[in-house]
This record gives structure tokens, sequence and C-alpha cells, in this order.
């Protein structure tokens, strides 16, 4: 529970969150890294919050911050809206002991798709299922002070956007209606009290948020800033070439390069084009676009949760 003196304690002190104060949450692994950073959030609104945490070294993290620790089996009946704030690959087992205790027009909201994708959640007759993930603040956003500078992730003060699924959605362009469309309002209001501050939430299907997390996200744009990290620091320990130069040129060019392409802020010269042509030849497979096949998102997201397939 939250507590007068969790407030003080709490590292976002000073910062205003709104939520309805009818509703009651309970985050599930709330001394885990993402545990930790909704609950901070939460824990500044006027929202009856329950913290649970079953290991006594998180629970020891969770009492540190003045906040009382939960029983989620004796919780859960009365939430509103549970968040399973647990590692994907026993997301699984988790709503297996939580789902059956939740009440009827409740949420369950997971913070990545994966395993809702995979079918690996518990279900049961009333009870919704929502995931939603950050965008994390844009390489773009118009920051404008030192803390929204440094809040490279998102949910201390940089503003960002989240995409967000419904179970059960075909078409979430679509909408939803009666007691479905108030649920779905009660869990949009409870994304962006964890996320805060959030300029707006993306509503897609589940088969969609998977598709752009990972393949979009992890499968392309991780994996391209690793690669970027890669080359340059084979220019710097391979190649003899001064860290500070490196740095300078490379940093600037990865913003503007960005830019250029994804905003067409300045158009690439010819010379350029030309070796963008070389590098894509030389580094990327010419069959790139296998990444978003339904049976390639299968088996990243299998691996991803150390499962054999696949159940939806």
């Amino acid at each position: 529970m939250t507590t007068t003196d969790s407030r003080e304690l709490n590292p976002l002190k000073g910062k205003s969150v709104e939520l309805d104060p009818s509703l009651t949450v309970a985050v599930v692994g709330a001394a885990g890294k993402m545990g930790t950073r909704v609950s901070n959030n939460l824990n500044l609104t006027d929202a009856t919050i329950h913290y649970c945490e079953s290991s006594p070294s998180g629970i020891e993290r969770v009492e540190a911050l003045g906040r009382t620790v939960s029983d989620i089996d004796e919780v859960a009946g009365v939430c509103d809206v549970v968040i399973l704030a647990v590692p994907d690959v026993v997301l699984g087992k988790v709503s297996e002991q939580v789902v059956p205790k939740m009440k009827a027009g409740s949420v369950l909201l997971t913070l990545d798709p994966a395993a809702a994708y995979a079918g690996l959640l518990a279900t049961q007759d009333g009870v919704l299922q929502a995931c939603a993930h950050p965008a994390h603040p844009s390489v773009f956003l118009e920051r404008t002070s030192a803390e929204e500078w440094a809040d490279t992730f998102g949910g201390i003060a940089a503003p960002q956007e989240v995409v967000a699924a419904l179970e059960g959605e075909e078409d979430a362009s679509a909408g939803a209606d009666g007691e479905r469309a108030a649920a779905k309002k009660r869990v949009e209001d409870v994304i962006r009290a964890i996320y805060a501050p959030v300029i707006g939430v993306h509503w897609v299907t589940v088969k969609q948020l998977a598709q752009l997390e990972p393949t979009l996200v992890e499968t392309t744009g991780c994996m391209i800033g690793q690669f970027l990290k890669d080359s340059m620091d084979y220019a710097i320990n391979e190649q003899g070439i001064p860290e500070d130069a490196v740095k300078a040129i490379f940093y600037g060019h990865i913003f503007i390069s960005l830019t250029n392409a994804l905003r067409g802020s300045n158009p690439f010269s010819d010379a350029c084009l030309l070796a963008m042509d070389y590098g894509r030849e030389s580094i990327i497979r010419e069959d790139w676009q296998k990444i978003w096949k339904d049976s390639e998102l299968d088996s990243v997201i299998a691996k991803m949760l150390k499962i054999d397939a696949v159940k939806r």
C-alpha cells in the first residue's frame, strides 16, 4: 500500500502523476527493474496501490521505500488492474496464479507483447488482457530541461508515447463498447500513469504490437544500434583513429542520418548515396524482409520466451 511516508522516500518526489482515486491497482514484481519504475509513478497517485513481491530481497527493496508489501493472492480479487512486471519467461506461470483470483471487469496488464502473442497467459471469463509497451522518449523529442535530457528511458521527466493492445481486438481502430470500453478507458488511465509523462497511447492489435516489438524495434532498431557501436569500436581499436574524433563525427552524423532518412530534413548527397549503396550491398542481406514473415516472428518469440513454439 502507498503511505505518506513512502512518497517522501520516492525517487520521483515532487513529480505529479494523476490517476482516479477510486481505482485499485496491483504491481506484481514491484521490486524489479520495470516494477520499480511503474511503482514509483503509481506511488505518486491517489489511487490504491498494492506492491506485490515474493522474494526476501524484493520485499526488502520495496519496504526500504516505505511501501507496504501485499500478497497478490489476497488482493487480486479487489483490483481493477493487475500489472505483471515480471520477466517474460515466467509471465505464463505467474498469470496462472493471479488470473483465477481476479474479478469480472478487471484487466491483466503486461508490459511486453511476447507472452500475450504466444498465447501463454492464463484466461478467465470476464477478465480482460492488455499489453502496453513504452515507446521511450523520441530521438526527435524537443527536450526543454536537463531533467528531460537525463531521462533517456522515459517514465521520469521526458514525455513519451505508448503502444498498447487489448486481447480480442482484431481491429484496434474500431473501438470498443459497453463494459469493454469502460475497462479499456481504465487501463489506458493506468498506462498513462505508469509511464508518465505520456504524450499519447496508440492502440493496435496484439499481433501488430508483437510485430513492432521485437521485429521493428529489437530485431531491426536495437540490432542496428549495437552494430553502430561495433563499427565505431572497430574504427577506434583496430584502425587506431583517435576516440574523440570518432565519436565527434559519428554522433553528429548518426543524428543527421536519422533525421534525413526518417523525416526528410535534408537530402543525402550523391556521393553519400553511392557510399550507402555500397554499405547496403556489403552489410545487409538481400532477403532481410523475411523478418516480417509470421513464421519468423513466431520463431524469434519462441526463442525469447525459451519455449518450443508459440501457441497462438
